[in-house]
C-alpha cells in the first residue's frame, strides 16, 4: 500500500545528516525523492565505517527509497538542468550556507519564478538571518549556544557529548519535515509555495521546553543536577552489581510508592515526594546502594510485573530484540537487490490506512547514482 506522501516530489541537495534524514522520512512516507549529488565530491556518509557489502551502513540507511542524480552544480549547464527539473517538483531541500544556491544560479527566487508553487526548505546551523548566519558549526555547537548543554550532565564533570545528534535530527531533520508538510497544507489552501527557513540552533533552543519556561518566565537558571529531570531528584540512572544500568523514572506517588515497596525501602516513600534537595539525595543514596546489590537481569525479573517506571538501559542491539520494539516493527529488512536484506531501523510513525511497512520503505537501499550528468 502506498505511503501518504506518494504524490509529493522532492529534489534533495543536502548531504551528511540533517537533510538526508529529513528526506529519508519523507521517502519512508511515500514521497518521490531525487537526491542531487556531485560526482566528484566525496560524500562523508559514503565512506563512514562500518561497511556492509562495500557500502557504508550510514549511507545505505539515510538514502533508502531515494533515487539519485550525479550533477556538478558548478559546471556550465547544470543550473539549466535543475531549472528544468524543478518545474515538476513540489519541494526543494538544501543544506548549504546562506547564499550558496543563489551563487549557483538556483536560489529560491530563481526557482520560485519557474515554479510559483515550489516549497523550498533550507536547513542551516544558524538560519538565514543574524550575525552567525555564515558561521560553521556542528551539533555540539548548536546545543551549546542554545543553552541545552548547560543543564545536561553532572555538576562535577560538565556537559556530556551526546550519543545521538540532537540538534541535527530532532532540531534540523524533524523541524524541516514539519515545516515542509505545514507548507504543503498552506499551498493546498492558497496555491502558494514558500521558503521554509530551518535553523538547527533555533530548533535546539526550542527543545529546552519546560526548562526554558522555568528560566524565561520563572527566573530559574537551569544547571546540571538541579531540577526534577536532570539529576536533581531520584529520577536518574543507577548502576547494577554487574556494571549495567537501571533507569528509575518513578516520579508520581503511585509509582514511587510501588518502587519503594519493591525495593523494600518503605521508609523512603516520604522522601520520594519531597521537594527538599537533601531528601532527594538521601533517596538517591538509598536507591544506589540497593540497586548495586543485584545484577541487571535480576532487576529486570523483579520489575517485569511492576508498573513502576523502572527499565533497563539497553544497548542498541538489545533494544532491537526487545519484544516491544519487535512488535512495533522498528527493525526492518531492506532489500539489497541481490536477494538478501540489510537490517535497518524502521519508520516510527504508524498509519492506519497507509502503513509504512518494510515492503514500502525497503523498495531500494541507498543505491549509487541512477544517472550522471556533467
Amino acid at each position: 500500500m502506498p505511503g501518504p506522501l506518494t504524490s509529493l516530489k522532492v529534489l534533495d541537495f543536502s548531504t551528511l545528516l540533517p537533510g538526508p534524514y529529513a528526506t529519508m522520512l519523507l521517502a519512508d512516507m511515500g514521497a518521490d525523492v531525487l537526491r542531487v549529488e556531485a560526482p566528484d565530491r566525496m560524500e562523508l556518509t559514503r565512506v563512514m565505517p562500518p561497511h556492509d557489502g562495500g557500502t557504508s551502513t550510514a549511507h545505505a540507511y539515510l538514502n533508502r527509497g531515494k533515487r539519485s542524480l550525479g550533477l556538478d552544480l558548478k559546471k556550465e549547464g547544470s543550473a539549466e538542468v535543475i531549472k528544468e527539473l524543478v518545474k515538476d517538483y513540489d519541494v526543494v531541500i538544501e543544506q548549504f550556507r546562506p547564499g550558496v544556491m543563489d551563487r549557483l544560479g538556483i536560489g529560491y527566487d530563481t526557482l520560485k519564478a519557474i515554479n510559483p508553487k515550489l516549497i523550498y526548505c533550507a536547513i542551516t546551523g544558524y538560519g538565514q538571518t543574524g550575525p552567525y548566519r555564515n558561521r560553521a558549526g556542528h551539533d555540539i555547537n548548536y546545543l551549546s549556544l542554545a543553552g541545552v548543554s548547560s543543564h545536561c550532565g553532572r555538576a562535577d564533570s560538565g556537559p556530556p557529548p551526546m550519543g545521538i545528534q540532537i540538534a541535527d535530527v530532532a532540531g534540523g531533520s524533524h523541524h524541516a519535515v514539519m515545516g515542509i508538510l505545514a507548507a504543503v497544507i498552506h499551498r493546498q489552501q492558497t496555491g502558494e509555495g514558500q521558503f521554509v527557513d530551518i535553523s538547527m540552533t533555533d530548533a535546539a533552543f526550542a527543545l529546552n521546553a519546560m526548562s526554558g519556561a522555568a528560566c524565561l518566565a520563572g527566573g530559574q537558571e537551569q544547571k546540571p543536577e538541579s531540577s526534577l529531570l536532570n539529576g536533581g531528584s531520584f529520577y536518574d540512572y543507577y548502576q547494577t552489581r554487574d556494571g549495567r544500568w537501571l533507569s528509575v523514572g518513578s516520579l508520581e506517588p503511585q509509582f514511587s510508592s510501588r518502587l519503594c515497596d519493591t525495593l523494600d525501602l518503605p521508609e523512603m516513600k516520604s522522601f520520594a515526594l519531597s521537594q527538599n534537595p537533601e531528601h532527594q539525595q538521601t533517596m538517591k543514596t538509598a536507591l544506589k546502594e540497593k540497586i548495586a546489590e543485584k545484577t541487571l537481569a535480576q532487576w529486570q525479573e523483579i520489575f517485569a510485573d511492576q508498573d513502576a517506571c523502572v527499565e533497563p538501559v539497553l544497548t542498541i542491539s538489545e533494544a532491537a530484540e526487545h519484544p516491544q520494539l519487535r512488535e512495533r516493527g522498528m527493525v526492518i529488512g531492506v532489500d539489497r537487490e541481490d536477494g538478501t536484506e540489510q537490517r535497518q531501523i524502521g519508520y516510527p510513525i504508524k498509519f492506519s490506512q497507509t502503513p509504512c511497512s518494510s515492503k514500502h520503505i525497503g523498495r531500494k537501499l541507498g543505491a549509487d547514482n541512477d544517472a550522471i550528468l556533467s
